[in-house]
């Protein structure tokens, strides 16, 4: 199976999600980019990411260009020769894989060439259905529908739409965007990555449970508006420096009602609230 990974844009999340999918995969698996941009000569590029998250050594780069640009800019500037749709389909083709993951730059609609052939065609030329990777933020909706109604034009199936970065305390669009893109897309999503997640350790186990399970994952749905709580300063979110100060200072429990308080340093002291009788304040 070969299967497109595009986006709404740049920066939306399709490297983490490329390699999502990989470390989520049965059997073999390959993954192609066929332009890479902004990188030169040498240095990493995404495939070296999707590598370092998802274990996968099976990786393929056609062409490379040193300016973040599109890939069709990117060449001319570079004087080297732009890739060709045709040259592409024949190597992506010749890889004998149970799934090949072809990762797009940029958008869906971005030129490669100066002959304007884009990741849509490469999609058509192949027969493979794409993944869109679309941002949760405010805008969304409207970038999304337009991809997904380009694909439509051009008879490229939806094979899922993936929310790339799930902020750890969604704001209220972020929250109201997960029924509009469901609606937008005329699906359910098919998965939500959480913010930050190439940083995390267990990024195989994260990803599964971010994957719906077509994709080899247990995603089911996304549950916008459960937000927890810091126990130490009562803001949403877990705060690195609130657990590394909650190991260096004792627990402070309401006189009261003997409930633990929810604890704040300040430069000059420190304040505990309850819950229920308000709070206390007192020196370092």
């Amino acid at each position: 199976m070969r299967l497109i990974v595009t986006g709404t844009g740049t920066g939306v999340g399709k490297t983490v999600v490329t390699a999502a999918l990989a470390a989520c995969a049965a059997g073999e698996v390959a993954v192609v980019k066929p332009v890479q941009t902004g990188v030169r000569p040498g240095e990493d590029g995404d495939l070296a990411e999707i590598s370092r998250l998802s274990g996968i050594h099976d990786l393929h780069e056609f062409a490379r260009y040193p300016d973040p640009l599109s890939p069709e800019r990117a060449a001319a500037r570079s004087g080297l020769p732009a890739l060709a749709l045709d040259d592409a389909v024949q190597r992506i083709l010749a890889l004998d894989r149970e799934l090949v993951l072809i990762e797009g730059a940029g958008g869906l609609l971005v030129r490669y060439a100066d002959d304007g052939w884009t990741i849509a065609d490469l999609a058509g030329k192949l027969g493979a259905p794409a993944v869109v990777v679309s941002p949760a933020t405010l805008g969304t909706l409207n970038a999304t529908a337009l991809t997904l109604e380009a694909m439509a034009n051009r008879g490229i199936e939806l094979a899922g739409l993936i929310i790339g970065s799930w902020p750890a305390v969604p704001g209220l669009a972020e929250r109201c965007n997960v029924a509009d893109l469901e609606t937008v897309a005329g699906v359910a999503l098919s998965g939500a990555l959480p913010e930050g997640l190439p940083r995390m350790r267990d990024f195989a186990d994260r990803a599964r449970a971010s994957l719906a399970p077509r994709f080899g994952g247990t995603f089911e749905r996304l549950v916008p508006h459960a937000v927890s709580y810091c126990d130490r300063c009562g803001k949403p979110g877990v705060h690195e420096a609130c657990v590394a100060a909650r190991a260096l200072e004792p627990p402070r429990y309401c006189a009261r009602c003997r409930r633990r308080m929810v604890v704040q340093v300040t430069p000059g002291g420190w304040t505990a609230r309850c819950v229920e009788h308000g709070e206390l304040s007192g020196d370092m």
